[in-house]
């Protein structure tokens, strides 16, 4: 039996790097490995494992910034203790300084973020940014294997932080295709009453954090303003997320008259909006992959988004048109979503082939290829 320590904030099944991780310690503790757990939360699943020790970290505040300390000094506490075992160390970009495994979901380098709202939010995020890019490149630098989620962070690592190519492995993030797989008619139909949707109303659907500018919700909503004008334009736009800016574009709308735009909040039926609606968009500036667009692909909808975020690496050619080449430009959005609102039954059949491919690839194949690069 081999000993592995992974150390992030928490280990559920939400969020993009959450799921992934969770993913890679339930298949860890399922081969039969002593597996050691430096975090915040974890989910019960994984502490029924015999071979599953949680090493809580207090979460100070509620926040992870304020945290950020404590969990960087427990995970090296217990990566000494484990060395005696010859245990494999896998941390998260720079959330503990340890210089063996790293799995990078996000960037930091790659992308500064752009906040709106009140001057203390800006001043937190600006301090924010700097402790987590000097965290960011000391991790990285010494880390003697570094996993990354698409070929857009590993170019990223190389171009901003000169991170030497031959330590980059890509594993791409995995699904759970009992959760995310297209609807039948007769499902499909069932959720929308559940939801409150007409059957035949189209519904576009927004995923993302309100907090910043990252994930384009201002370039969505000026494409949708440009397109409510147009008498022939029929859709509802569903927004799916929290954060500082949510009141800012509740308010917005309201003062431009838009009453197609539903903004629900935190949602935990995510699978079930997807299989429901009729098309998923991402306009974001930064994606250093993107679950959300990959989860939409598996549930058959199509997926407009970034052509530079690391999901789109995945598109095949003939999915090129549901690709934004400038994340700023409105306009372009609004005449990509408009083509696709004329053609939906050709953009979906298209989407059926890449959402077979997507789901035949599971969060298990993901965890195999990490355990065979750090075994």
């Amino acid at each position: 039996m081999k000993s592995y320590l992974l150390v992030t904030g928490d280990f559920v099944k939400t969020g993009g790097m959450d799921r992934a991780n969770f993913a890679l310690a339930d298949y860890l503790a399922r081969q039969g490995e002593q597996v050691h757990l430096v975090a915040h939360r974890v989910a019960n699943e994984l502490l029924a494992y015999p071979h599953v020790q949680f090493h809580q970290v207090p979460k100070i505040g509620n926040s992870y910034l304020l945290s950020s300390p404590l969990l960087n000094r427990t995970g090296r506490i217990w990566a000494k203790h484990l060395a005696l075992e010859s245990a494999r160390v896998l941390v998260n970009g720079g959330n503990c300084q340890w210089t063996d495994v790293n799995w990078v979901h996000y960037v930091h380098a790659a992308y500064e973020p752009n906040h709106q709202t009140g001057l203390l939010h800006q001043w937190k995020g600006f301090v924010s940014r700097r402790l987590f890019l000097d965290q960011e490149k000391q991790a990285l630098k010494s880390a003697r294997v570094i996993i990354v989620n698409s070929n857009r962070t590993k170019q990223d690592l190389m171009d901003k932080l000169s991170i030497s190519e031959h330590k980059l492995h890509t594993v791409y993030y995995g699904i759970n295709p009992h959760i995310f797989y297209p609807a039948t008619p007769a499902q499909r139909a069932a959720l929308r009453q559940q939801l409150g949707w007409a059957e035949d109303k189209t519904v576009v659907i927004f995923i993302g954090a309100l907090s910043d500018r990252r994930k384009g919700f201002d370039t969505l909503f000026t494409a949708w303003q440009q397109l409510c004008k147009s008498p022939d334009w029929d859709a509802d736009l569903v927004v799916i997320g929290v954060g500082a800016e949510l009141p800012l574009w509740q308010r917005r709308a309201t003062d431009a008259g838009i009453s197609n735009i539903h903004f629900l909040g935190f949602r935990s039926d995510v699978p079930n909006l997807l299989q429901a609606a009729d098309c998923l968009v991402a306009p974001t500036r930064y994606e250093a992959y993107g679950l959300g667009v990959h989860e939409a692909l598996c549930c058959g909808l199509p997926a407009i988004v970034n052509a530079n975020a690391g999901v789109a690496e995945r598109y095949p050619p003939q999915l090129q048109d549901l690709l934004i080449p400038h994340p700023d430009d409105a306009v372009d959005l609004a005449t990509r979503l408009q083509k696709w609102s004329k053609n939906k039954k050709y953009y979906t059949s298209l989407v059926s082939s890449i959402a077979q491919e997507l789901r035949g690839y599971t969060w298990d194949d993901m965890s195999k290829s990490i355990w065979q690069i750090i075994s």
